[in-house]
């Protein structure tokens, strides 16, 4: 089963939520926070697998309860906004956050995108994703970071970051390099390793900061 806390301001879109997910055989909503600093406790208590987590709340606001959970380890966050480009959902994910999803998602989607969060993977291929990387991180709206990190990297593992980055699922990773999947599963894991990373989403956004992928390349 995997463990739900879902957490938005909004009591009817909570019950929305709850209504989808109630209705999987493999999903338990364990409990319920209508603010950050509610979901940080909660989250320590409770230990879900998932937090899906609204980015605008009072209190205490997703971002920062988004990082709180992530540096303390007790689940991983799905973040949820309302807005298309939204900084504060970017400013999630560079807290931790190991997905990002429109509110007006269809119900098989999110769906998907929970048990891909729960498995350890990260969503980071919808469309709206990567024009909000763009647009914070490749278009002026953050200051780039060394690219000296990635020095640590073989060539062939810059090559899938770049594709990574490029919103490629490792099935399509290992169609475009002509690897196996289990290879590039291998190269991914060495990725994040090397670079101190949580997930996919991650090594997404470093590559962003350091100039590695540009928007122009999504």
């Amino acid at each position: 089963m995997i463990r739900v806390l879902l957490v938005d301001d909004q009591e009817l879109m909570r019950m929305g939520f709850r209504m989808v997910l109630g209705a999987q055989e493999d999903v338990d909503v364990v409990g319920e926070a209508g603010n950050g600093l509610d979901a940080v406790h909660l989250a320590e208590r409770l230990r879900p697998d998932v937090v899906l987590m609204d980015v605008r709340m009072p209190v205490l606001d997703g971002v920062e309860a988004t990082k709180r959970i992530a540096e303390a380890g007790t689940a991983k966050v799905l973040v949820m906004t309302t807005f298309d480009l939204d900084e504060y959902a970017l400013s999630a994910l560079r807290n931790g956050a190991s997905g990002f999803l429109l509110k007006d998602t269809p119900p098989g989607d999110l769906v998907s995108a929970l048990r891909a969060v729960a498995s350890g993977d990260a969503v980071v291929s919808p469309s709206v994703t990567k024009r909000l990387l763009s647009r914070f991180l490749g278009d002026g709206g953050g200051e780039l970071r060394d690219a000296a990190v990635l020095e640590a990297l073989t060539e062939r593992e810059r090559e899938v970051l770049v594709l990574i980055a490029k919103g490629l699922s490792n099935t399509e990773i290992a169609r475009k390099l002509f690897l196996s999947e289990a290879t590039v599963k291998t190269h991914v894991g060495r990725i994040l390793a090397k670079l101190e990373l949580r997930d996919r989403v991650q090594a997404v956004v470093l590559a962003y900061e350091t100039g590695l992928v540009r928007p122009g390349d999504v």
